[in-house]
């Protein structure tokens, strides 16, 4: 079990980013681990909760949890099926089904995406930016999120990718559909984001000094009317200008439309949740400049079939499609999609790759 610890700043650390004052003083291995614990709520100073960049003073008490010592599993590679939209030697992009957990969590040890990429290329051909338990990682889906990813096979391309991510460059967009219909044909919610500190697996909008800023923009696609059981649904194409944790759930709860399906951020019962059992929010556009060559790259990424039946479910209570709804199902109507056979991800398997 997790400790609760206390340290003082001494005078040489005044000014020192909380992150870094933490690293320095050996509370936590590197500056990554601790603005994570930060992030997490589990860091406080004088009794109160701060961000990974506010800096601290002489003599004030910070207290914190020791990180728990994680056992080390040797990664394996699963032979679990990846739909590759393109594969070079340095990057590839791959649209990951829902169920497959991006890497390695106490909850989820085998059978990730890590898992997969090591089985297919071999963890020597992946980028280790994230560190040597996240080979290929750039970027990250929820686990029931399903859709375009980026993956890189050489640091210097991943840097490159997480970096254009970082300043906007590579646009990434989502389709939601949410309880409710949506009046305004736009909208932008602009709402920190911290963990909830009374559930640890959930997210909250919050004000905590600890909260870190988050912007969605959403257009609305098409409408579908109210029905005994529901009220209405909107579908909605969402755009990430930050990337923080259930981003897109946390915000769609904030203003009462919460994503369809989703098995924690939820407003209706069963019935309205139309047979889904996990979040209805698909990665379906992705635009990315490639690290190399600079040439800029672009995927779109049809709605798999489990999401798919449902608006196909919903046709006959259509309010009719917005001038953006237009653009975006022009655009589904000849893109690629998942195929049928990559399901749920299997069990661990040992191939004897560590």
């Amino acid at each position: 079990m997790a400790r609760s610890l206390c340290t003082t700043v001494d005078e040489k650390a005044e000014g020192q980013r909380l992150d870094v004052f933490l690293a320095g003083a050996a509370c936590y291995p590197s500056r990554s681990s601790a603005a994570k614990h930060i992030e997490n709520g589990d860091v406080f100073v004088n009794g109160n909760s701060y961000s990974k960049k506010d800096t601290v003073c002489a003599h004030d008490v910070v207290v914190y949890t020791e990180e728990e010592a994680q056992k080390h599993i040797p990664l394996q590679g699963d032979p679990i099926p990846l739909d590759i939209r393109y594969d070079d030697d340095c990057m590839i992009v791959l649209s990951k089904q829902a169920g497959l957990c991006v890497h390695p969590a106490p909850r989820h040890i085998g059978a990730t995406l890590v898992n997969a990429l090591i089985y297919r290329y071999g963890r020597d051909h992946l980028a280790h930016i994230q560190g040597d338990d996240r080979p290929g990682i750039v970027h990250r889906l929820d686990m029931d999120t399903s859709g375009l990813m980026i993956c890189a096979k050489q640091d210097e391309a991943g840097f490159a990718l997480q970096d254009d991510i970082r300043l906007k460059n590579t646009e990434r967009r989502y389709l939601t559909l949410v309880h409710g219909n949506i009046a305004h044909e736009t909208g932008l919610i602009d709402q920190p984001i911290a963990r909830n500190e009374h559930d640890r697996l959930r997210m909250c909008v919050s004000d905590r000094p600890s909260a870190r800023p988050s912007i969605t923009t959403f257009r609305v696609l098409e409408r579908f009317a109210a029905g005994p059981k529901d009220d209405g649904y909107s579908l909605l194409e969402c755009k990430l200008y930050t990337g923080r944790t259930h981003q897109i759930r946390v915000h769609m709860e904030y203003i009462h439309h919460c994503v369809v399906g989703d098995p924690m951020y939820k407003s209706l019962g069963e019935e309205a949740q139309r047979g889904l059992t996990r979040q209805f929010l698909h990665s379906y556009l992705l635009n990315v400049t490639h690290p190399k060559t600079g040439e800029r790259l672009h995927f779109i990424d049809a709605l798999p079939p489990d999401l798919q039946d449902v608006i196909d479910g919903l046709s006959d209570r259509s309010m009719g499609k917005t001038q953006a709804g237009n653009e975006v199902y022009a655009m589904l109507c000849d893109a690629p999609r998942q195929p049928e056979t990559l399901g749920e991800p299997i069990e661990s398997f040992d191939v004897g790759i560590e």
